[in-house]
């Protein structure tokens, strides 16, 4: 494989002996991601870990002389794990033999950092230290005494900057005198009995030492015992889980803080002695408590939405959107396309009313793809400035109101770009039932950007009174599902614990980076559901079969709701994708909207088509990943729900719209 590395210390190489393991382990948001890509260089290969839909990312380099296969792993904070997340990292770990681990600590917090490097000298992995971000520590006030550090840990410590690929060579060139930290956290009488007890009945050569598996064991991690499979007699397993069922027991809620609190005593020392803190300036401790205040902080969350509005809304919905609809594809694409094409069949297949090209890359090139990379940018740099967590304290005692914590407001923002990428980005939620709720408000109340793109470009052209019955009809639906839910679904929520990096001004690089991913990440997955869509309408029309459905909905779209008989076929396009529906739509009542000619009857159908759609099912490649993280039956259980509620809620504002409105 070869490699075209970026930064100092990386050469290219072809691979041509057995690579040695190189595992990247830290917490959140450190920077992980980007010290791999400054040690690795261009190309790696994203994959899902087995049974999960975790991605792990891998790459092989030449680094200090030396071939390796390094993998990033995702971020935690402990190898005990409370989400898939975690589990992957420890598993990564329990079954890479010999592998070498690379801890990426956030040097502003190496607190943080040291707590999980106990957990790997616990496990007798080898080890280097990686303080990054230490120009952000530095700016702080923060200094720290890395060679003395590393003499107190015994292992090798080096300070870098990812983003500028600072420290880079040094990193690489210390992975050859890797070797495990001096850091052995001591747990009482009772626990180290266990310790001591479980260690007799575990095999060697786990692939971590037997006191972290027993450890892990006794924290309360039942996973474990399957990766035991026949390396331990049957009675060997039978005395681990009366061992952890008597604890269990002994420390029905504690042993996890018992543990956790041992490991903070054993490193609280090494900080206290190693990490000196000054004063950091009032300007920034004053806007980063500015930022989270219950009454501060709003006018600033105004601000931030207001000017993503602004850049995805107005010019990515409305001025990109027309550029690229009517200037390219209407006026000029399409009639050139027209006048060239030989044969009828062929101007009906591309250019015709269900044309790949009139319909299927119009919609996802014109008006989808603005709107996604718009939102996009906009994600990347409230992700890249540290403000994005932020927001999900700000709007804590929101979500609460539903059951959930703030965490959950990162999956709903995604959503707002791509629904099937949110319901994957729920792992990140520690418990069952904060999974599945918020996998259901994402199906029902949060509009994809394909979506979006429609509904804003009909939204602006409606009286402001009409789009807040939409926007509030939303609000409430989202509130009153999610409260309802939360005490139907059964289960328990989980505490609000989360990192706050410091703010940071967004680097234009890493901006540009993500957003490029992620477009071509729509442009591979999405855009050919677009082209395929089309086409399946294509034949559904000329069989006739089209009609047939269009007349079997119309009782219901007609009837229900009091919408004109083509939106029919619009629903009936949002079974193919969401968006498809909301374009439909558009379609129907372009010509009003552009003449300016939209009577009051048009604008309530316009709020209920709307409301309807954007509760309607999800999307085939959305709803597939909900099959996937949530199973059958609860994925089933959802759609069955949001089908009728949908037309339910539609019907409701069409009565209240007639009578208030």
């Amino acid at each position: 494989m070869h490699l075209v590395p970026e930064g100092g210390g990386v050469a290219a190489a072809t691979v041509s002996q057995p690579a040695r393991p190189l595992v990247l382990v830290g917490t959140p948001n450190v920077g992980k991601s980007a010290l791999f890509g400054a040690l690795t260089g261009r190309y790696a290969t994203v994959s899902n870990y087995p049974g999960t839909t975790v991605e792990l990312t891998r790459a092989e380099a030449r680094l200090a002389g030396g071939d390796w296969d390094v993998v990033d792993t995702p971020g935690t904070d402990s190898l005990l794990p409370s989400a898939d997340d975690a589990r992957v990292t420890r598993d990564v770990l329990l079954r890479t033999k010999g592998a070498t681990v690379l801890l990426v600590c956030d040097a502003k917090n190496l607190r943080r950092g040291l707590l999980l490097l106990a957990q790997l000298a616990e496990a007798q992995a080898p080890v280097v230290l990686a303080l990054n971000m230490a120009d952000e520590a530095a700016s702080r006030g923060i200094r720290i005494d890395v060679k003395a550090l590393s003499r107190v840990l015994g292992i090798p410590v080096v300070e870098t900057v990812a983003t500028r690929k600072q420290g880079i060579p040094q990193l690489a060139d210390a992975l050859a005198q890797a070797r495990v930290a001096r850091l052995r956290p001591g747990y009482g009488p009772v626990l180290e009995s266990a310790i001591e007890e479980a260690e007799r009945l575990l095999p060697r050569g786990l692939g971590i030492s037997p006191r972290s598996f027993a450890l892990l064991l006794i924290a309360g991690d039942a996973t474990l015992l399957e990766a035991l499979g026949d390396s331990v007699t049957t009675e060997a397993l039978q005395q681990l889980v009366a061992l952890a069922r008597r604890l269990e027991r002994r420390y029905p809620n504690a042993r996890r803080f018992v543990i956790a609190r041992r490991r903070l005593l054993a490193v609280e020392p090494i900080v206290a002695v190693l990490q000196r803190k000054q004063a950091r300036t009032a300007g920034r401790g004053a806007l980063d408590a500015w930022t989270t205040h219950p009454v501060l902080g709003i006018p600033l969350l105004a601000l931030v939405l207001f000017a993503a509005y602004q850049f995805v809304g107005v010019f990515g919905a409305q001025v990109a959107v027309d550029f690229l609809e009517r200037a390219v594809f209407r006026d000029r694409l399409v009639p050139l396309l027209s006048s060239v094409l030989p044969w009828p069949f062929l101007h009906e297949v591309l250019v015709g009313r269900y044309g790949l090209i009139s319909m299927g890359l119009s919609y996802g090139l014109a008006i989808v793809l603005p709107i996604v990379a718009t939102f996009f940018i906009a994600f990347s740099i409230l992700e890249d400035s540290g403000y994005l967590p932020r927001l999900a304290v700000m709007l804590n005692r929101v979500f609460k109101t539903t059951g959930l914590n703030g965490k959950a407001v990162l999956p709903m923002i995604l959503g707002l770009g791509c629904d099937t990428m949110a319901t994957v980005t729920t792992r990140i939620l520690e418990t069952r039932k904060e999974r599945i709720l918020v996998t259901l408000l994402l199906a029902l109340a949060i509009p994809c950007s394909a979506q979006l793109a429609v509904i804003l470009a009909m939204l602006g052209a409606v009286r402001l009174a009409a789009g807040a019955w939409f926007v509030v009809t939303l609000v409430v639906v989202l509130l009153a599902v999610g409260w309802i839910a939360a005490r139907v679904i059964p289960g328990k929520g989980s505490d609000f614990v989360l990192d706050l990096p410091p703010l940071r001004a967004p680097a234009a690089g890493n901006v540009l980076v993500k957003t490029v991913a992620r477009v071509e990440w729509y442009l591979r997955e999405a855009l050919p559901l677009f082209v395929l869509g089309t086409a399946i309408l294509q034949v559904l029309d000329k069989t006739g079969a089209l009609v047939m459905l269009e007349r079997a909905a119309r009782p219901l779209v007609v009837g229900l709701l009091d919408l004109p008989q083509e939106a029919a076929g619009a629903f009936l396009l949002g079974f193919l994708r969401r968006d498809y529906a909301a374009a439909g739509l558009f379609a129907h009542y372009q010509p009003y909207l552009a003449a300016g000619t939209l009577t009051r009857t048009m604008e309530i159908q316009i709020v209920v088509a709307l409301v309807t759609v954007t509760l309607f099912l999800p999307c085939i490649a959305n709803f597939i990943v909900l099959l996937r993280e949530r199973g059958l039956r609860v994925g089933l259980a959802i759609a069955a729900f949001v089908l009728p509620f949908s037309f339910g809620t539609g019907a409701l504002v069409n009565v209240l719209m007639r009578r208030f409105y």
